[in-house]
């Protein structure tokens, strides 16, 4: 299969559809599978009420089928067809939605009978959302149906953030890939679920737990057993093995060993590294969420023995990228030997 990127030159006061979007529409009617990108991360999308589309979303990607996908939706109007809201919980939830949607917010609310068990990975719940991106906007409200999206790259390795980074990842897996250039936040949605009138924070992402504490108590979820997308131990994992110190001036190499600094602590010159990569110069938490998954692409092409990354500080966005990054340190499963 030959895979397609197609520049996405969109007008925001009109809206109006590109050819780039009309060509990933026709594609998504026709069952096939295409890149698109989010504010988020680039996201890898089928209709989600097609079970055999939604299939290819787990060959593309390798994805093992236990691993449930998020389901954005064209519009709010669709949620109830999607989910089911219930009576306990409506005022809260309402309340998320009118703050958070459009964006990188996700819920996990009980699931409708027209959601296929492959997207639910057989769970009786399933996670919606509404892109905030003007162009994935444009194709799902175009194609008129919720779609399947969950990141653009190999099962289990770091998230793609601009359409090159899908074309290495996706190179001959998928047809087309929609290029609108970096991603806005640079790490995925914060998933949450609503327990006993309580906010459960599934998945850290750009809405912080303190930006939620403002609409009821936080609970933070034993990610021990898989609800949501992102729990699994190991997680947007690079090739290269990757370590987490709280200061690299701490670090001591290993004899001969050729490594790389992802730095958040200041940098003067520093020649035990090959190279280093700042997350933000300022210290900004945005900052260092956009380049989070960039700077892990550029380092791991570079075939060294090891990425050194420093912890940043686990308060606000903060949590997020530490959480990504302690998930890309744990050692990578493999995937045949895990249970269908």
């Amino acid at each position: 299969m030959k895979t397609e990127t197609v520049a996405a030159i969109y007008d925001r006061p009109r809206r109006s559809q590109t050819a780039a979007t009309e060509r990933a529409v026709k594609l998504l009617c026709k069952g096939e599978i295409v890149a698109l990108p989010t504010e988020t991360v680039y996201g890898l999308a089928a209709d989600a009420l097609d079970p055999l589309a939604v299939a290819k979303i787990f060959e593309a990607k390798g994805r093992p089928r236990f691993d449930p996908l998020i389901v954005h939706l064209p519009n709010k109007e669709w949620l109830e067809r999607i989910a089911k809201v219930g009576n306990r919980s409506r005022d809260l939830i309402e309340k998320l939605i009118a703050q958070f949607w459009p964006g990188p917010f996700t819920l996990v609310l009980d699931r409708q009978s027209i959601v296929p068990g492959i997207v639910t990975a057989g769970l009786d719940t399933v996670a919606v959302r509404m892109s905030a991106h003007p162009v994935f906007t444009e194709v799902v409200r175009a194609f008129g149906k919720p779609l399947a999206a969950p990141s653009a790259n190999r099962f289990g390795r770091v998230s793609s953030t601009t359409a090159q980074h899908v074309l290495e990842e996706l190179n001959s897996r998928i047809p087309l890939i929609v290029d609108a250039g970096p991603c806005e936040h640079g790490i995925e949605s914060t998933i949450v679920a609503i327990r006993d009138g309580k906010i459960s924070i599934l998945r850290r992402g750009p809405i912080t737990a303190e930006q939620l504490s403002s609409f009821g108590e936080i609970d933070m979820a034993d990610d021990t057993k898989i609800s949501a997308p992102g729990q699994l131990p190991s997680h947007y994992a690079p090739k290269t093995p990757l370590q987490l110190v709280d200061d690299a001036r701490s670090f001591a190499a290993g004899p001969n060993q050729r490594s790389a600094l992802l730095a958040w602590n200041p940098v003067e010159k520093e020649g035990r590294f090959v190279t280093v990569r700042n997350l933000s110069q300022r210290q900004d938490l945005r900052e260092a969420a956009a380049n989070l998954f960039r700077y892990l692409h550029e380092l791991d092409e570079l075939n060294l023995d090891l990425i050194v990354a420093e912890r940043v500080p686990n308060r606000g966005l903060g949590a997020a990228i530490l959480d990504r990054l302690q998930r890309a340190s744990h050692r990578q499963p493999d995937v045949r030997d895990m249970p269908e």
